[in-house]
Parts: structure tokens; C-alpha cells; sequence
């Protein structure tokens, strides 16, 4: 049974070395971590666009000095 496939081909984790293993975990910590920054990247840009709605309400009744 595949446990991992990389570059298309399937592996079975439980055939890996104590080395093997370290550096799965360390690619799934990995993985979890770029999901969670994606996701606060996501939150991020959501907060700016309210931020700059607001910023646009408030400048409507102010003159443009170009």
C-alpha cells in the first residue's frame, strides 16, 4: 500500500529509515504550516479590502487636492 506518492510514484512510509520517517514528519509539519500562512494570508486580504471600504466612505466627503 502507497502511503506517499512523490514525482507520481508510490511509496510505502513503513519501508523508510528513522531518517526517512524524520523527514516525512518534517515535510508534513511543513505542509500544515504553509496551509495556516495561506489561510492567515486569506484573512489578511479580507481584512485590508474592509479596511479600504472604510477608508473610501470616509474619504467621499472630502475634496480631492490633485
Amino acid at each position: 500500500m502507497a502511503d506517499i506518492t512523490i514525482d507520481g510514484k508510490g511509496y510505502d512510509i513503513s519501508e523508510l529509515s528513522e531518517f526517512g520517517k524524520e523527514t516525512m514528519n518534517s515535510i508534513r509539519f511543513l505542509d500544515e504550516q504553509i496551509l495556516q500562512k495561506t489561510n492567515e494570508l486569506q484573512i489578511s486580504e479580507t481584512a485590508k479590502l474592509g479596511y479600504l471600504n472604510a477608508l473610501r466612505s470616509e474619504l467621499k466627503g472630502l475634496s480631492w487636492n490633485g
